[in-house]
């Protein structure tokens, strides 16, 4: 059995919902969710809580835990932290040529003003 079904197995014989767990646990019914689904793993911390919790040894609870399966997310989600952190570090450099942009067309325009009011004034 894999470690998301192990989990949801043990939740349900205890009759908890994932929004009762994940308040045991100081997590969102979000986050068992994502435990329950395969889609992410518990920390250390919270691997700890849930066998206290459940009342078995950490090696009942992990056992068959599929430890490429943990580093495939991991690599996916340090992965997806690039793209965010390279996503604002462009919007970042955008908002300063914008800026930049608005300073020089700032400038176009009073020059440009000033030749039409030279021209009205010494017309």
């Amino acid at each position: 059995m894999k470690f998301n079904e192990r989990l949801m197995a043990l939740r349900k014989k205890q009759g908890l919902s994932q929004e009762e767990l994940g308040f045991e646990l100081g997590v969102s019914r979000q986050t068992v969710s994502k435990w329950e689904l395969g889609q992410s793993y518990p920390d250390f911390q919270r691997l700890v809580l849930l066998a206290d919790y459940f009342g078995i040894s950490l090696d009942e609870l992990v056992h068959g835990l599929d430890v490429g399966d943990v580093r495939a997310l991991n690599e996916s989600e340090k992965q997806i932290s690039s793209i965010y952190s390279d996503v604002e570090g462009a919007k970042a450099t955008m908002h300063k040529y914008i800026r930049v942009l608005l300073g020089i067309g700032a400038a176009v325009l009073a020059f440009f003003a000033g030749i039409v009011c030279y021209a009205v004034l010494f017309a």
